[in-house]
């Protein structure tokens, strides 16, 4: 067992993958120092060793990694190349930025609160593991690495598989008894798209095999768990008036209080972001309960449909209320966002110039939660309330 563990685990695998779709290195590319773990990035730069070091409060973590390094590679099969740039996208935040809303505004509003709150319950699991683990990305070479933002972040398990499993079969139990549609099509749907993004997670080579394995794996376990639980979730928003203080206080503590790393990365403000947005989110289903603003109170009981035929009136109707939600997100995001920073900046005495200053902690986990959650609230609540307005059935 060991042994198959190592295997799964060997850059050389992922890297014969690539081969295998036509994703090959530069040749005049060699060894370079710069393709090792974060960890080691971060040690063998001059000075890193000099500055402040973890402390969970009142400063960084610890400096931020350096620039990575990335491969220069060569394309020899477009089509493999296009399919998984595109099917990595599905696991990215423009999906479920984009996916999440326009399944509330225009698909059914019962869907999208398990989505969002499964999605979130997978991905802080699966951010913190990352960090407690610090298990390093395949290394480079012989790896290419497709992608440089998350270079800097741990590995194990794949975040990315995590969530697609998640929104998929997700998805697929929450409509099997409330649509009427061939359950062996929405099977396999939902395992090509699951599938699609964990093979692009070895085609950028952002994870081994293993990596992969273990986020499906830990996935389909807690949706096995929680799955009793999943009516209990449907009625959340019928809570107690103190429903709310618990919505922000958990989450908040939870990211107040991430694991701390050795050096800086964008997992805790992933995290925060994500807990905030599922915060924000839960808060306005409660809000549109508590005030009685959805038109349909029992909207959360399963109730058998016809999914109905995709005309050009439900096509023009449906972008053009997610054109109006994701605006008005937009400007609230702009809008809190800055106004808690300079809220802050101003609190810490922090020059505002300071680019570094917001990956503080004291700074990072407010300014994004407040943001994300008023987010959450927006798209839920506000932006129904626009629809409404101008007309929008």
């Amino acid at each position: 067992m060991a042994e198959l563990l190592r295997s799964l685990q060997d850059s050389q695998l992922v890297a014969r993958f690539q081969r295998r779709c036509g994703l090959f290195p530069a040749p005049d590319e060699g060894p370079r120092e710069n393709g090792a773990d974060p960890t080691e990035r971060a040690a063998r730069v001059p000075g890193v060793e000099h500055l402040p070091a973890a402390n969970g409060k009142g400063g960084l973590r610890r400096a931020a990694a350096p620039e990575a390094y990335v491969q220069k590679y060569v394309v020899k099969n477009y089509f493999y190349y296009y399919l998984f740039q595109f099917s990595a996208a599905l696991g990215q935040e423009v999906f479920y930025i984009t996916f999440l809303p326009f399944t509330h505004w225009n698909i059914d509003p019962y869907l999208s609160r398990r989505l969002i709150i499964i999605w979130v319950l997978v991905m802080y699991i699966g951010q913190v593991a990352k960090d407690i683990l610090k298990w390093p990305r395949p290394s480079s070479p012989p790896v290419v690495k497709l992608e440089k933002r998350l270079i800097a972040e741990y590995g194990m398990p794949s975040t990315h598989a995590m969530a697609a499993t998640a929104i998929a079969f997700t998805l697929l139990i929450s409509t099997m008894d409330r649509y009427q549609y061939p359950f062996v099509l929405g099977l396999v749907m939902a395992v090509v798209f699951s599938t699609l993004v964990c093979l692009s997670r070895l085609y950028t080579g952002m994870h081994t095999v293993l990596d992969v394995l273990a986020g499906v794996l830990i996935t389909a376990l807690l949706i096995v768990l929680t799955y009793p639980a999943w009516t209990f979730i449907d009625c959340l928003d019928s809570a107690s008036p103190l429903f709310p203080v618990c919505v922000i206080v958990v989450p908040f503590f939870l990211c107040y209080n991430y694991p701390v790393s050795d050096y800086y990365s964008p997992t805790r403000a992933d995290t925060t972001t994500i807990l905030a947005a599922g915060a924000g989110v839960t808060i306005g289903f409660w809000i549109n309960h508590f005030f009685q603003l959805v038109s349909k109170p029992a909207e959360s009981l399963p109730v058998i449909q016809n999914i109905p035929p995709l005309t050009t009136y439900m096509l023009v109707l449906g972008l053009t209320k997610f054109a109006v939600g994701i605006v008005l997100i937009l400007l609230v995001r702009q809008l809190v966002q800055n106004l808690s920073l300079q809220v802050l900046y101003s609190w810490f005495k922090v020059v505002t110039r300071n680019k570094e200053a917001r990956r503080r902690l004291e700074i990072e986990v407010p300014y994004k939660f407040v943001t994300y959650t008023s987010v959450g609230i927006c798209a839920t609540t506000f932006v129904p309330m626009l629809h409404r307005f101008l007309g929008l059935p």
